[in-house]
């Protein structure tokens, strides 16, 4: 996610890097709230039984998130919900620093309000939540400029146009009229973009220079062709024929009106998009000579310490330092070698473990070929993966997710050689169902051994469950089905990823290798990230660490790398939120001992959303209790 989706989900805000928790909905909203409005508030509530209590602050929560999601047009359309449905958000650092204070004044009436030790542990749990994101909201702010507006993976130039494509749905003319209004709002939005580009590098804190040549080539692609020149389409503008073709054919608009929305379309195109998607290019082609062409580490930069830290506090929701994330990971790709022998001895390879990486890595055996035929074929062989083990999910899980899952290639624009596959979510309501998207452009970054650990952890039990479930939970404020914290959900998936081999999957000792081979690249991760951004490695050092310690390609590596040195951080959750997800289960079984159920383990980590690990480690504590009688 984001990274992956839960990074890029909600690009235009978190382009900001505050209020990636304000997000979701309660139906019927009407009224919108203007930045630094005053946060209206309910009547101070003595309720006599914690179970009325948490009612009432539930009741609270979804009137205070209502009002949050009417800063975020586009999350209420990722949502579903068509209102504000014309409108892109605000993106400017005064749009965030109002939020900022909007989310202080919520916490403050929250506290004046609710008396906490009056509600039940499940109330007390979303208190706590609703505080952790105002607190990680303001933090968030002093480092506001320091964060990278584009990176490896993608930057508001591609998330805009993606947005539009895949999440603005037009089923009459109204919804095509809107369309057509953000096509305009986006570039207002683009101008922000360029605005905060401008004032970071005037502060001195550019990306490397292949973020830039990266931004420049995924914007450039946005307005190539028709209407901006050439014979073929460009990506709106046969997305919007699509789109108002489907009206067409479905009776909705005759092809007078027809015509006259592609006419309108072809205006703002033209009119409006191109020239903020020129200026764009134009300040990144002019300004990339002042960029590091040998990428360096964030702690290079002016209160870079700080800010890495703040990083690492973010995506661990732990207070880690560097040193204690990278001896953790030191000593897991220690363990997770010596497990990668046993499999090495296993098929009878003639080698050491450096051989038996070239080998994975090199032998055509374990890839698809770099054709159509071969892109389908990857597709076709993770629908039946996920299939297959849909069928095992019950004996797992209470609860399962009633949203679809659909398998799909990156479109083109934003297509990356070797970038990582990753999910977006359905809507809460199924009408939209759940994405895997898989970058096949390179079909050599992908092994063979691999692919079937990435099927479980983007999939099922992985993202898609663990989303869907959040998303369908009826017993918690709304806030709490939206809720994102990396280190919970990449946590939760790399989790699904060993579990799906308890579940009787990875028959073959080949990807069983390539399960060991994704922790691994996780692992490694711990120990590449704070060097890069912590101990002064170079792009070259972090490389060659993936290569002595994986079978993972080329090409994946190089891109995973340049991921890191763009969103410092991020990548260290996956492990972390692993280990601490395997340590409440470990704790749960020596605990309760035959009275320990898969199930109901499952079920109460997914049943409160995602959450700060300490506030997880709670939950499960309370569920352990409960159990004990």
């Amino acid at each position: 996610m984001f990274t992956k989706i839960t990074i890029w989900l909600l690009s235009a805000s978190i382009v900001l890097t505050v209020l990636a928790a304000c997000q979701q909905e309660e139906p019927g909203a009407e009224q919108a709230v203007k930045p630094g409005a005053e946060v209206t508030t309910s009547k101070s509530v003595a309720a006599v039984t914690p179970d009325a209590a948490t009612e009432a602050l539930n009741a609270w929560l979804d009137e205070r998130y209502e009002e949050a999601l009417q800063f975020s047009p586009m999350r209420l359309t990722v949502m579903g919900r068509k209102d504000l449905y014309d409108q892109i958000d605000d993106v400017s650092e005064q749009a965030a620093r109002d939020q900022a204070a909007w989310r202080v004044k919520t916490v403050e009436q929250l506290r004046e309000q609710f008396d906490y030790d009056a509600l039940s542990n499940i109330g007390k749990e979303s208190f706590d939540l609703w505080v952790f994101q105002a607190e990680e909201a303001i933090r968030g702010l002093e480092f506001m400029r320091q964060a990278y507006l584009f990176g490896e993976l993608g930057g508001p130039e591609d998330w805009f146009p993606t947005f539009l494509i895949n999440f603005h749905k037009v089923d009459n003319e109204a919804d095509m009229r809107a369309y057509i209004e953000r096509i305009g709002g986006v570039s207002r939005a683009m101008e922000q973009v360029l605005e905060l580009a401008k004032l970071r590098a005037a502060d001195g804190m550019r990306p490397p220079r292949f973020a830039y040549e990266a931004a420049i080539g995924r914007a450039a692609k946005v307005v190539t062709g028709l209407p901006f020149n050439g014979d073929a389409g460009s990506p709106l503008l046969d997305d919007a024929k699509g789109k108002i073709q489907s009206l067409v054919t479905s009776g909705t608009v005759d092809e007078d009106t027809a015509r006259e929305l592609l006419a309108q379309v072809g205006q703002r195109l033209t009119g409006q998009f191109q020239p903020a998607y020129t200026a764009f290019i134009d300040f990144l082609k002019a300004d990339i000579v002042n960029a590091d062409e040998q990428p360096r580490g964030v702690s290079a930069l002016r209160n870079g310490e700080a800010y890495y830290n703040n990083q690492l506090r973010i995506f661990t929701t732990l207070p880690m330092t560097a040193d204690d994330v990278h001896r953790l990971g030191l000593s897991e790709v220690k363990r997770i070698k010596t497990e990668m022998a046993v499999i090495k001895d296993e098929v009878n390879f003639d080698g050491d473990m450096a051989a038996f990486f070239d080998f994975i890595r090199t032998d055509p055996r374990f890839y698809y070929s770099n054709t159509d035929e071969g892109r389908e074929a990857y597709l076709q062989d993770t629908r039946e993966f996920l299939s297959e083990i849909d069928g095992k999910l019950p004996d797992f899980f209470g609860t399962l997710p009633k949203a679809d899952l659909v398998v799909k290639r990156v479109e083109a624009f934003r297509e990356v050689d070797g970038g990582a596959q990753h999910y977006m979510p359905a809507t809460p309501d199924g009408t939209r169902p759940g994405v895997y998207y898989v970058h096949m452009s390179d079909m050599s970054a992908y092994s063979k051994t691999d692919m079937e650990t990435t099927a479980y952890h983007e999939g099922s039990p992985g993202h898609h469950m663990q989303v869907s479930i959040a998303q369908e939970l009826t017993d918690v404020p709304v806030f709490r089905t939206q809720a994102d914290f990396s280190v919970y959900s990449e946590g939760w998936a790399l989790y699904s990823e060993k579990l799906a081999r308890e579940m009787g999957q990875f028959k073959d000792p080949y990807r069983d290798f390539g399960r060991l081979t994704a922790e691994m690249w996780r692992a490694i991760r711990l120990v590449v990230d704070t060097g890069l951004h912590a101990k002064g490695w170079t792009q070259e050092q972090a490389e060659q660490f993936f290569y002595d310690n994986s079978a993972i390609p080329e090409s994946a590596v190089h891109s995973e790398v340049r991921r890191y040195l763009t969103t410092p951080g991020q990548a260290v959750s996956y492990k972390v939120g692993m280990l601490k997800i395997q340590e409440l289960r470990a704790r749960a079984e020596a605990t309760l001992g035959d009275r320990f159920d898969i199930r109901g383990f499952h079920d109460v980590v997914l049943g409160g959303g995602a959450l700060p690990l300490p506030l997880l480690e709670t939950r499960v504590d309370n569920w352990i209790a409960v159990q004990q009688g």
